[in-house]
C-alpha cells in the first residue's frame, strides 16, 4: 500500500508539471496561477499545495525537468578533455543542441524561458540558482579553452574569458532563435557545421587578451 501511495504521488507531480508547463507556455509564468495547473491537471489544489508551496517552487521543477542536463552533459563531454579540449568544446555544445533538437519539453521549457517569462522578485529563487549554474558551466568552458592554449590548440594571446562569453551568446542565440520556427531547419543536423563555425574561427582568429589592471 505504502510503495503504491509512493507511486501514486510520483505521478500525480508528473502530471502537474506537465500541465504546468503547458500553462506556462499558453499563458506565460507570469500570468499564470496556481489554480489553473491543478484544473488543467484534474487534480484539487490541496495536490498541487501538497507538492509545490509556491509557484516559484513550481516553476523551478518545471525548469529542472525540461531544461538541459547540464551535468550529465559535461561529465559525458570531459572524458577526452585532456586529450583534445577543443574537442570536448565541441561535444558539449553539440550535445545540448541536439537535445534541444529531439526534446519536446526542453523545447518547450526553453520557449517558457525565452518568451514567456517575466523574472519577477517571486521567481527571485530561480533567477539565482540559473545565474550559479550558468557560472559554474561556463566556469567549466573556460577551463577548456585555457587547455586549449596550453596545448596549442588555440593561439598563446586568446582571452579565454571572452572566448567563453562569445560561445555561450552564439549557443543561446542559435537555441532562441530555432525555438521561435523549429520547422526552419533541422537543429541535430546543422549543430557540427554550425559550431564549427564559431570553433575555427576562434582558432584563426581569437578574442585577445584583455589588459592587465
Amino acid at each position: 500500500m505504502v510503495k503504491k501511495t509512493r507511486e501514486d504521488a510520483l505521478a500525480t507531480r508528473e502530471t502537474l508539471l506537465a500541465a504546468a508547463l503547458q500553462v506556462f507556455r499558453e499563458r506565460g509564468v507570469a500570468h499564470t496561477r496556481l489554480a489553473d495547473v491543478a484544473e488543467r491537471a484534474g487534480v484539487t489544489r490541496g495536490a498541487i499545495y501538497w507538492h509545490f508551496k509556491d509557484k516559484a517552487q513550481l516553476f523551478a521543477a518545471v525548469c529542472e525537468r525540461g531544461t538541459l542536463p547540464v551535468e550529465a552533459l559535461l561529465a559525458e563531454a570531459s572524458r577526452n578533455a585532456q586529450r583534445d579540449p577543443l574537442a570536448t568544446v565541441r561535444q558539449l555544445a553539440q550535445m545540448a543542441l541536439t537535445h534541444l533538437a529531439g526534446c519536446a519539453d526542453t523545447q518547450a521549457m526553453f520557449d517558457v524561458i525565452f518568451h514567456k517569462c517575466e523574472f519577477t522578485d517571486e521567481l527571485a529563487p530561480v533567477v539565482a540558482k540559473n545565474d550559479a549554474d550558468r557560472a559554474a558551466c561556463l566556469s567549466r568552458v573556460q577551463m577548456l579553452f585555457d587547455q586549449a592554449v596550453a596545448i596549442g590548440q588555440l593561439p598563446a594571446h586568446t582571452d579565454t574569458f571572452l572566448a567563453t562569453q562569445g560561445l555561450h551568446a552564439y549557443m543561446v542565440g542559435l537555441m532562441h532563435e530555432w525555438v521561435l520556427n523549429p520547422g526552419s531547419y533541422d537543429l541535430a543536423v546543422c549543430a557540427e557545421p554550425l559550431l564549427d563555425c564559431y570553433l575555427s574561427g576562434l582558432a584563426v582568429r581569437p578574442p585577445v587578451c584583455r589588459p592587465p589592471t
